[in-house]
């Protein structure tokens, strides 16, 4: 088996990133974009398809012995080296040409994500990480990407939280307890999707939290989070993105939310 450092992993996860980041922006606002329903109910659309598809046959082509999981085709081939990708992270928001959405790419190692690229085409920023290579985004205006470090905010009551949708906390029977949270923090937003962990990544953010995930939801904002000095684990406080759901913060104010997301 070939063997990779991290930074050829990261440096051709950027380039599959900069590939898909035309097809989807070619589909962005498109008159003939075709939108599906999944079993879930959750929207699908050729953009999502296609992007996964490119991705399948670039991994087939430079990383033939690894495994992929995606989104839309599932599990491709088995081993200790897997892709876990998200084509279009905010699909909602890209139908209804919303600037906010992603194509998430992250490798992970023996159940481990070690590398993430996040690359939000229709906003012009691409974040990206690799575990002891630092957290960095690229944006206009910057001659190279911009070195990322996560707030120094100990208090709830400095706070600035992002919560996802009050819905799904409402299913999962902790929208009181979301709420007596948030009523603690300075400021509380649902920036939604891989946007809240981005931006406390960069430091604009102090937590992030959201009841329900999958796995290609959250893979690629592992080492974002952890190399910008965050911590990430689920809201029972496991660390890593393997419990369906998750609470990411700066490190200091995981102690202080953990117990309003684990009552009952």
């Amino acid at each position: 088996m070939a063997e990779y450092t991290l930074q050829q992993d990261l440096d051709f996860a950027l380039m599959m990133a900069q590939r898909v980041d035309e097809l989807t922006l070619a589909r962005y606002g498109a008159n003939d974009l075709r939108v599906d329903t999944k079993p879930d109910m959750t929207p699908v659309t050729d953009a999502d398809r296609g992007a996964e598809e490119l991705i399948l046959a670039m991994l087939a082509e430079h990383r033939p012995e690894d495994s992929v999981l995606g989104e839309e085709f599932g599990v491709h081939g088995s081993g200790s080296r897997r892709w876990v990708i998200d084509p279009i992270d905010g699909t909602k928001n890209f139908v209804r040409h919303v600037p906010v959405w992603a194509t998430l790419i992250a490798l992970v190692i023996d159940d481990e994500p070690v590398v993430g690229v996040v690359s939000a085409p229709a906003l012009s920023r691409r974040w990206h990480a690799a575990t002891s290579l630092g957290a960095y985004v690229s944006e206009p205006g910057l001659d190279a990407p911009r070195r990322l470090h996560v707030s120094q905010v100990t208090e709830l009551a400095d706070a600035s939280l992002s919560y996802a949708s009050l819905n799904g906390w409402k299913a999962l029977g902790k929208l009181d307890d979301l709420l007596e949270l948030l009523d603690q923090a300075w400021r509380t937003r649902g920036y939604g999707d891989f946007f809240s962990y981005a931006l406390l990544a960069e430091g604009a953010v102090d937590a992030a939290f959201e009841p329900e995930l999958e796995l290609y939801d959250m893979a690629a904002l592992v080492p974002l989070v952890r190399e910008a000095g965050g911590t990430f684990t689920s809201i029972a406080g496991v660390e890593g993105c393997h419990g369906g759901n998750a609470l990411a913060s700066n490190g200091a104010l995981h102690p202080l939310i953990l117990p309003y997301l684990n009552r009952g």
